[in-house]
């Protein structure tokens, strides 16, 4: 399959058990039916629910930058 962008092969890579498509070229990413509601499945134990005051804060505790799941997925 080609690259919808700039026409270029796509490679295929596994994460998390879920077969993509990606562009080494311009680093787009292509999901098949379904492929996303996999992959957010499979990383949603990883975050947790935070629980925060009456004022937005989180209970005096510093905020911390929440990781995305998808820089670690997409890592190529």
């Amino acid at each position: 399959m080609q690259c919808p962008i700039d026409g270029t092969k796509l490679v295929l890579a596994e994460r998390s058990g879920v077969e993509i498509d990606y562009c080494p070229e311009c680093r787009g990413v292509w999901l098949d039916r379904g492929e996303l509601d996999k992959i957010i499945d499979r990383s949603a134990p990883e975050a947790a629910p935070q629980r925060y005051d009456d004022r937005g804060g989180s209970h005096g505790k510093p905020r911390k930058k929440k990781e995305s799941f998808l820089g670690e997925l997409f890592d190529f």
